[in-house]
């Protein structure tokens, strides 16, 4: 059965302003992408533990470590973005979940990286050294790297988030489908990019977009969700939707709805699966 998350963030900073949203949402899951303000590689271990207690005793489980590994230029030295991958797989095990959230990387440091980039070609072989060797790591310990398609980024158009599938071929590396990501990188997620990428779909993130690029929540946009659901039922999706409104702010590094906001974009979501009749929990 599919299972909602949520970017409880996206509510607020305060784990338990979450949990009251997420139990009136009856969403059981979350992408732990930062807690109080704090990016999810930087919390210590008492607030992790803190977290898993608060969301143990609410029946909430962590579906994936919503990391920003990745958002960093190509030419960064790697060493760094290691150690904090090392971070990432052991707060997957320490909260139980398989999945960790990653990005392909910015282009390199000089370049302004709201400027279209052409140059992609020459940092093609960087860019799949460097998410080898995190899918190895990953494969040894049983964690599943999921590759969110987003503006800027090396895998931000369809055409390069395929090679990167085909040319890594591992199933410890697979797609985190975007929609709302490809509509602003004029893109045509649906049925164009769930074609060609559907066999490597193992999470799916629930926005949507105008074709300005403005976020709205699912089924308000060019994400074509309604048809997009029904491919992804007739497929066998078998996996997380996972809420990431953006409705009132959309950063490089987080987005917020609020609570309102949230509760909106849930409650859209979650009434087009009930008008299809796809049970959830």
């Amino acid at each position: 059965m599919i299972r909602l998350s949520a970017f409880a963030d996206e509510i607020a900073a305060n784990l338990d302003a979450q949990i009251m949203v997420l139990q009136s949402e009856h969403i059981h899951a979350i992408d732990l992408r930062s807690m109080w303000g704090v990016n999810v590689l930087d919390l210590s271990d008492q607030q992790v533990a803190q977290i898993q207690q608060t969301l143990a005793a609410h029946n909430i489980q962590v579906a994936a470590i919503a990391s920003p590994l990745g958002k960093v230029p190509i030419d960064s030295q790697f060493a760094a973005s290691q150690q904090r991958f090392e971070r990432a797989l052991e707060l997957a095990q320490t909260l139980h979940t398989p999945f960790i959230r990653i990005f392909s990387f910015y282009p390199p440091a000089s370049h302004d990286i709201e400027a279209p980039f052409d140059h992609w070609a020459d940092w093609r072989d960087e860019v799949l050294t460097r998410l080898q060797s995190m899918t190895q790591r990953a494969h040894e310990v049983g964690i599943t790297l999921i590759h969110e398609n987003e503006k800027a980024i090396y895998g931000d158009t369809i055409e390069r988030c395929l090679d990167l599938m085909n040319a890594i071929s591992d199933t410890h590396f697979q797609a985190a489908f975007d929609p709302a990501n490809f509509i602003q990188c004029a893109q045509v997620p649906y049925p164009g990019g769930y074609t060609k990428l559907h066999p490597w779909i193992d999470y799916m993130h629930v926005k949507d977009a105008l074709a300005n690029g403005a976020v709205v929540a699912a089924g308000e946009g060019e994400a074509h969700w309604p048809d997009l659901l029904q491919h992804l039922r007739q497929d066998g999706y078998d996996g997380f939707f996972s809420l990431e409104p953006h409705l009132a702010a959309a950063g490089q590094y987080q987005g917020f709805s609020g609570p309102a906001l949230f509760k909106r974009a849930s409650q859209a979501f979650q009434g087009l699966l009930r008008d299809m009749q796809w049970e959830y929990s």
